[in-house]
């Protein structure tokens, strides 16, 4: 699982070929510069033989050397962490921008059926934690792993038989670090949902802060957050522990590694006149410049274990099915509103059949209510109508069209919504009420503001039309909230209209006014109406009542009252004495 998720981390970064590239090269300039200061050295040790006897010029020729060298690798080193800085944000960025498409992209089930909070740690959290570890690997596993490359050759080239030595004995260092970065995988990967988990439950309770004040669930939600919370420092603390047992164990190994070749070393320099001090110093040098990036590959593995596991939980998103494409699909052009159900089957759960069997036919600039009781299928027929879900068998026309052969934006751009659920973004009321028709005139603006009787509310915020909203509205009331998106439809003036619950939140006095608007916004539209006051929907053309996912009565008010079935005990129950 390891290997696939760095292979898709690799096909991502392999866009950015020439920064790479040039982030490769500037390793080898920096590790060039690096292995060639311990040279110089070793010459200036080797110019000084003895007391009264010390080559000063040649000495204050490498010191300038050495200075240079050091300039010209600082310089490097600066480079080389803008491009790598350029690597890992454009990595991230182009992460964020998919993941935010393939939001765009996915079915409503997926939105439905996943934790919000869950999706936005995957899109924040885990992705700055993989940005982390690849930032750290570019920075130290390139040059860690040339300096190792560079330094055998040079060691080798000075003596031999302590190059083996270092060679054979170093990498035991790494082994351990491998060692424990696998056992470490896991607990990270647990970390990493953990913190999805938290990230949920925190969005969860911001959003119905007010209901779990009103039933009193405040003590109940601390001991849920800190049940999550000891969950996450639980595996947080198992994942550091263990991934901080790397750097010790593995300086403990090259630190006696380092005496082993010092002893040595020392005895060859008697033993060898040829062996000076100078090339003691320069292979001591490369002994601890070789041990050093197996210190830093044991961190970089750990981060890594970490930046994985996190960039495994982005894949799962990336990954998801898509909607079905539509591409070369046709185009809805203005629709007249012609709507029919022919035979549609539809279930959110293939062993639960919802909606069995509904063939129906609404005509142009008709209005149609539906009601029934909670969780008899109302929405759900709306969902289908708006394609945030697709029927099962069977087919919804427009115009003699099936859906399915039409484009999603065509379609749903023909449509004017309101929900019971409002939505509004970050930005002026203008923004908000402008969003279906985006160059709206400010008269235009302010008509439909009226029609809604929004216009005196808004009239009162701070800076009026240009007052910024916070997100889902800030302080306005459910209410207001509400008039803005209906004001928003005002503006859009769609073929077809679907209103469910869409005065839910208003005040009665209000609401006559809107359904007076609404009445002349629905002349010559088709509109469908869901409404639990029945009183509200008596002058529809066609009422569909459902039950159990069914339509088991449909006509005028009058013609279900004098049937006397259900439609009959559901009015009567709203008006009995």
């Amino acid at each position: 699982m390891k290997s696939k998720v760095l292979l898709k981390v690799l096909s991502v970064l392999g866009k950015q070929k020439i920064i790479f590239s040039i982030s490769i090269v500037l390793a080898v300039i920096n590790v060039a510069l690096t292995l060639y200061v311990p040279v110089l050295i070793g010459d200036a040790i080797d110019f000084i033989v003895g007391e009264g006897n010390v080559d000063f010029e040649k000495i204050n020729g490498i010191i300038i050397q050495i200075a240079v060298s050091i300039a010209i690798n600082a310089i490097v080193q600066w480079l080389m962490s803008v491009c790598n800085n350029k690597l890992t944000y454009d990595l991230v960025h182009n992460l964020r921008g998919r993941a935010i498409n393939k939001l765009q992209a996915l079915p409503l089930s997926y939105i439905d059926t996943n934790p919000y909070g869950d999706t936005v740690s995957r899109i924040i959290s885990d992705v700055d934690t993989l940005a982390d570890g690849l930032l750290m690997g570019f920075s130290q596993l390139f040059t860690g792993v040339i300096t190792v490359l560079g330094t055998v050759v040079l060691m080798f080239s000075i003596n031999w038989k302590i190059a083996i030595i270092v060679v054979v004995l170093t990498p035991v260092s790494l082994l351990v670090a491998k060692f424990i970065a696998g056992r470490t995988y896991s607990m990270f990967k647990l970390q990493s949902e953990t913190k999805g988990r938290q990230t949920a439950f925190i969005d969860e309770t911001i959003t119905n802060q007010k209901v779990i004040s009103a039933f009193c669930h405040n003590t109940k939600a601390v001991e849920q957050f800190n049940q999550i919370n000891e969950d996450l420092r639980k595996h947080s603390f198992k994942a550091i522990f263990f991934s901080s047992m790397v750097n010790p164990s593995t300086r403990i190994i090259n630190a006696v590694i380092y005496a082993i070749v010092c002893l040595i070393g020392a005895l060859t320099v008697i033993s060898n006149p040829q062996f000076t001090v100078g090339a003691l110093s320069i292979l001591l040098s490369y002994a601890s410049q070789y041990a050093k990036p197996f210190n830093e590959i044991s961190g970089v593995l750990t981060e890594l274990s970490s930046a994985i596991a996190s960039a495994e939980r982005v894949f799962e998103l990336l990954e998801q099915s898509s909607e079905v494409s539509d591409e070369g699909l046709a185009e809805i052009q203005t629709a007249k509103g012609n709507v029919a159900l022919n035979n549609i089957r539809f279930s959110y759960i293939p062993e639960k059949p919802l909606i069995d069997g509904i063939s129906l036919n609404f005509e142009s600039g008709q209005q149609i209510a539906i009601v029934g009781p909670t969780g008899c299928g109302k929405t759900t027929l709306i969902n289908l109508l708006m394609r945030f879900y697709d029927v099962t068998a069977g087919e919804i026309t427009v115009d003699g069209q099936n859906i399915k052969d039409v484009t999603r934006h065509s379609l749903r751009k023909n449509y004017g919504m309101v929900l019971q659920e409002t939505w509004l973004k970050s930005g002026t009321v203008k923004e908000n009420i402008t969003m279906g028709n985006p160059s709206a005139t400010d008269e235009e603006i302010i008509a439909a503001a009226k029609s809604t009787h929004a216009h005196s509310f808004i009239k009162r915020l701070p800076k009026g039309y240009d007052t910024v909203l916070g997100e889902d509205g800030g302080s306005l009331s459910e209410g207001q909230k509400q008039l803005l998106c209906i004001t928003r439809i005002m503006l859009c003036l769609p073929p077809m209209l679907i209103l469910d619950e869409a005065t839910s939140s208003i005040d009665v006095k209000t609401e006559i006014h809107i359904q007076h608007a609404f009445k002349r916004l629905m002349a010559g539209r088709t509109s469908f109406v869901v409404a639990h006051r029945l009183s509200t929907i008596k002058h529809s053309d066609v009422i569909l009542v459902m039950k159990d996912g069914n339509i088991i009565e449909h006509g005028s008010h009058r013609e279900l009252l004098k049937q006397k079935g259900f439609y009959y005990e559901l009015y009567n129950s709203q008006f009995a004495e």
